[in-house]
């Protein structure tokens, strides 16, 4: 089992999570964040007084899948958050150890 970690464009969200239920990913957990990589911050204006953007809205996505799904998922996550632009965001992918659902007390990948 793996867990998917993907942080990308909030307007991008619908379409991913509509790629991920189309291979059949379950359920996924989304976070509001802000952060910055490449992209940096930039320069805005707001009663007329200057500041500086440093971290950026972001979605972070996460989701739970088992090992022949994992491929799939990133494929899935980067075609359908890629706009071409700088910014898209990123994917990081973890050994997932041990999963237990807490209503049925079901755990590795029947509980996902």
């Amino acid at each position: 089992m793996k867990f998917v970690t993907a942080i990308i464009k909030p307007f991008k969200l619908d379409e991913v999570r509509g790629a991920l239920s189309a291979i059949g990913v379950q359920g996924l957990t989304v976070t509001e964040v802000k952060g910055f990589g490449r992209q940096k911050g930039h320069t805005e204006l707001y009663r007329g007084a200057e500041y500086v953007v440093d971290f950026l809205p972001k979605v972070k996505l996460e989701i739970a899948v088992a090992d022949d799904l994992v491929e799939q998922s990133i494929e899935a996550i980067e075609k359908a958050a890629q706009t071409g632009k700088i910014g898209d965001g990123k994917i990081f992918v973890f050994d997932l150890e041990h999963v237990v659902r807490i209503r049925t007390g079901e755990t590795g990948e029947a509980a996902i």
